[in-house]
This record gives structure tokens, C-alpha cells and sequence, in this order.
């Protein structure tokens, strides 16, 4: 048995997951919170709890779930809370398409030239980098990449969570970076408009306003999160000694070589029919009445096509390699792909009704507005301002997953705020974007958190949400430090942060 001495810092995360696993399985968490949250709303109620909404200057009041109204509404909606859960449908159509890649052999195939092609020393980076990417694709990278870089890890001779941890720190702690925009920036910037116009009526925020600053983080958070896999999560983890076998690493055979090449003809295909669609000033896949791509069928049909290029291109995969035989062998893929899914869904039954319950009493609502009304009142200096900006965001984000509704919450009062301090509403936003992604991967509130929780039970089943947040808190302090500091440069040498966007009021 080994006798090196721990670090401070391992002993710490060890706590911290210890801590976690002795509360009860997840599902029986959430369960217990959407009680606890039915209780606070009745006492809040009883107390008079209020807050004043910024935006509409209405008296927020809590939801009292243990009165009659409140009873009816667990009741009717207990359905409705699970079946409309977001992620819910993400993952089943996104896993029915990657069962039959899965079940084809394709993605094994792909894995194993992945990572015969990758030096070992940029390995983790690519992960990283490329969870950072998978945002410009909606959420998918939780559903695609997260359980992928963990197999590859494996393949590799890697403990598999070094992988898993690396791949979600990139998609969830790097939210808001990206060499693309997505779908939250105009999203974001609508809001941030309409924030403005409360002192300037004429004022106009566009959709790219972030992107200089955006593109530089997508490097910066590459880095750091490359950095803390390797020096304290790989350390930590030490060697997988877990029942799942790697994937054998060898040479493709002839065969393989055929389905890879017949998957890659399907998979291009498909890729040019998108093109199509988009490449057009009129494309079919664009929004058919502006006929932007930020709004259009092709960003809120991602998980759909990712159904069909998996699906299709493992079929053709399957054809070629001899590995499918007819459609029993490609629907067996599929159900494969959902007999791993009986303890996420069980879990996402009662996290759906937690959240939809905080969601009802608007506990997350008035909290949020109270320590963005702290915040005012704290009267501090520019800078010092924007950094406690950027923690009350990344504070807030812990209670409240999603980042259109705590910014519409708190973009009518902090960027008037800043405005009167001269900044602009466009730095504002970049100061909140960076504190609402960092605490993503630490928050049970994220509405992919249930599935990571799933993925990781896969090669540790004693884990729980203490493996999580002990083995994600190092990547959520890291970039928190690290992007502010990146933040609080980038406006002491008033760099610019987006096309047509300036730092400071004229």
C-alpha cells in the first residue's frame, strides 16, 4: 500500500466528498429538498416575505404549497414537472441516434483512431476544448462528449472520471466561451437591451456584442481545465480499478475500415444538405421569416440532428463493417442505449419536481433580487464592483440554473447601475457571463447535473453527488479566479470585447 502523504488539497476534496455520499441517494435528495422547499414556502408566506421586481416594479410574494392552491398544483402537475423536464427528451432522442452508432461499433471505432491519432499530452486539452465548443451546439456536448471523453479516457489507460471531469468542466464551467455564437448570446443581449432602454430609450445591444472577450476565454478556460485534470484530478483519482474494460486500442480491420468509410460518406452527406439549408441567403434551414441562423428550425433541431447522424451514420457503419445484419440488430442498439438510462430517470422524476416546486414558490426569484439589492446598496468601487458582480452571479447561479431568468432578474438593476458608473450594458453582461458559468459544474440546480451524477455511477457506483462536487469544485474555483482575472484585465487595458461594442459610456 502506498504511503505518500496526501495534500492539503486532497484531504480537503475528500472531505468534501465524503461528505456529499453520506447524504442520501440523489433521488431521495431531491425528494427531501422538494419537501423542505414546500415548508419553507409556507413559512415564508406566514413571515410576509416579499421583494420588489426591478423590472415591472410588481411585489414578488412567495407560493405557499401547503395551502389548497398550492396542493392542486403538485398534484396536476407532478406529470407535466417530469415529462416537460428540458433535459429529459434532450437525452433519450440524443441516445436513441448514439445507441446505434454505439451498437454498430462506430463510435468504439472512432474512439480507438481518436485516440491512436492524439498524443497522450494534448489529450486532455482537445476534451476540454472541445466541451467549450459543444455549446455552439445547443447542450449536447453533456449528452455526447461528457460520457465519450470518459470511454476515451479508459481506452487510453486513464482513470475514466479523469476523462468525464475534464469533458463536463469544458461544457458546463466553460458555458459562456466559444469561437461561435450560440443560441444564449442573442438571447442574452435581448435582455440586456431592454435593461439599457431604462435610461437610454434608443440604446441597442447586439447578439455579438461579447465575442472578442469570449473567443480569448475559450483558450483561457482550455488551459486551465487541461491544468486542473492533470495536476489535481489525475493525482487525486489515481488508478481505475473499476469493473468496466477499456476498449482495446488496436489497428482497424479491413472491415472497420469499410464501415468507417461508409459512415463518413452518410455522415458528409447529411453535413451537405445543412450546408445547404444554411449557406443560402434563403436556406430552408434558416428562420423563414428573417432568415437568421441564430433563431432558425437548425438551432432548435440540434438534438434531432444528432439523432439522425448518429443514427444513419452507425447504420452505415453497421453495413459496411458486417455488424448489423438487419433492423433487429439496429433497434437493439437503441434499446441497449435506454437500459442504461433506469436510474437517470428515476432521479430526473423527483429533481423534476423539486425544480419546478422552487420554481413555483419563487423562493429563487426573491433571493435573487435580494442580493442583487444588497449588492447596490454595498456602494463599492468600479472594479471592486464588477468582481462582486461576478461572485453574486456565480452565488446565484448555485440556486437558479437557468441564465436567461436570473438575468432577466438582474439586468434591470445592475446595468442601469453600471451605466451611472459609466460602463456599458455590453461589459455588464460579460462580467455576468463569466460568474454564471463557473459554479455550473458544483450546482445541483444545473439541469444536466442528475445525468453527470448517472455517468459517473457507471464506473464508480458508490459515487454520489459528494464525487461530483468534490471532484468538479477545483475546476469551478480555478476558472473562477482565472476568468475574472482575465475580466478585470481585459477592462484595465479597455480591450475591445465584442464588434460594435464599446467598454465605457461616451
Amino acid at each position: 500500500m502506498s504511503t505518500k502523504k496526501r495534500s492539503g488539497v486532497d484531504r480537503f476534496l475528500s472531505v468534501i466528498e465524503r461528505t456529499g455520499n453520506a447524504l442520501p441517494h440523489p433521488a431521495t435528495l431531491f425528494a427531501i429538498l422538494a419537501l423542505l422547499v414546500a415548508v419553507i414556502s409556507w413559512i415564508a408566506d406566514l413571515s410576509g416575505l416579499s421583494a420588489i421586481h426591478p423590472g415591472t416594479g410588481e411585489a414578488v410574494t412567495p407560493k405557499n404549497l401547503l395551502s389548497a392552491e398550492g396542493l392542486h398544483f403538485i398534484l396536476t402537475k407532478m406529470v407535466v414537472n417530469f415529462t416537460g423536464f428540458a433535459p429529459l427528451g434532450t437525452v433519450l432522442v440524443a441516445l436513441l441516434g448514439i445507441g446505434i452508432a454505439e451498437g454498430s461499433g462506430l463510435i468504439g471505432a472512432v474512439m480507438r483512431a481518436l485516440v491512436l491519432a492524439s498524443p497522450k499530452r494534448l489529450l486532455t486539452f482537445v476534451i476540454v476544448f472541445a466541451g467549450v465548443m459543444s455549446n455552439a451546439a445547443s447542450e449536447v456536448g453533456y449528452v455526447l462528449l461528457v460520457p465519450l471523453a470518459a470511454v476515451i479516457f479508459l481506452a487510453a489507460g486513464r482513470h475514466p472520471l479523469a476523462g468525464l471531469a475534464a469533458a463536463f468542466a469544458g461544457v458546463s464551467g466553460g458555458y459562456s466561451a466559444n469561437l461561435l455564437l450560440g443560441t444564449v448570446d442573442p438571447l442574452l443581449a435581448g435582455l440586456s437591451q431592454e435593461a439599457a432602454r431604462i435610461l437610454r430609450p434608443e440604446y441597442t445591444v447586439n447578439p455579438a456584442c461579447n465575442y472578442y472577450f469570449m473567443a480569448a476565454s475559450t483558450f483561457l478556460i482550455s488551459a486551465l481545465g487541461t491544468w486542473v485534470t492533470e495536476r489535481i484530478v489525475v493525482p487525486r483519482l489515481g488508478a481505475y480499478t473499476g469493473d468496466e474494460k477499456p476498449e482495446e486500442i488496436r489497428k482497424a480491420t479491413p472491415e472497420e475500415r469499410k464501415g468507417m468509410l461508409y459512415a463518413g460518406i452518410t455522415v458528409l452527406a447529411i453535413v451537405g444538405i445543412i450546408l445547404w439549408g444554411l449557406i443560402p441567403e434563403q436556406g430552408f434551414l434558416r428562420d423563414p421569416n428573417t432568415y437568421e441562423i441564430l433563431h432558425s428550425p437548425f438551432m432548435s433541431g440540434i438534438v434531432a440532428l444528432i439523432f439522425l447522424s448518429a443514427g444513419l451514420g452507425g447504420i452505415a457503419y453497421g453495413i459496411g463493417a458486417g455488424t448489423f445484419k438487419n433492423d433487429s440488430d439496429v433497434m437493439k442498439g437503441m434499446a441497449k442505449s435506454m437500459e442504461t438510462l433506469g436510474s437517470y430517470i428515476v432521479l430526473v422524476f423527483f429533481a423534476a419536481q423539486f425544480v419546478a416546486y422552487f420554481n413555483e414558490t419563487k423562493l429563487g426569484l426573491i433571493l435573487a433580487i435580494k442580493g442583487a439589492d444588497l449588492l447596490k446598496a454595498a456602494d463599492l468601487g468600479a472594479v471592486p464592483l464588477l468582481i462582486s458582480f461576478v461572485l453574486i452571479s456565480a452565488t446565484i447561479n448555485l440556486i437558479m440554473g437557468s441564465a436567461s431568468a436570473k438575468w432577466a432578474i438582474m439586468a434591470p438593476v445592475f446595468i442601469p447601475m453600471f451605466m451611472l458608473l459609466g460602463f456599458t450594458p455590453e461589459l455588464t453582461q460579460m462580467a455576468y457571463r463569466v460568474g454564471d458559468s463557473v459554479t455550473n459544474v458544483i450546482s445541483p440546480m444545473m439541469s444536466y447535473f442528475a445525468l453527470i451524477v448517472a455517468f459517473i455511477g457507471r464506473y464508480d457506483k458508490k459515487a454520489g453527488m459528494g464525487t461530483v462536487i468534490g471532484t468538479m469544485l477545483p475546476y469551478s474555483l480555478v476558472f473562477l479566479v482565472g476568468w475574472t482575472v482575465l475580466l478585470i484585465v481585459w477592462v484595465l487595458l479597455e480591450l475591445p470585447i465584442g464588434p460594435g461594442a464599446e467598454m465605457f459610456l461616451k
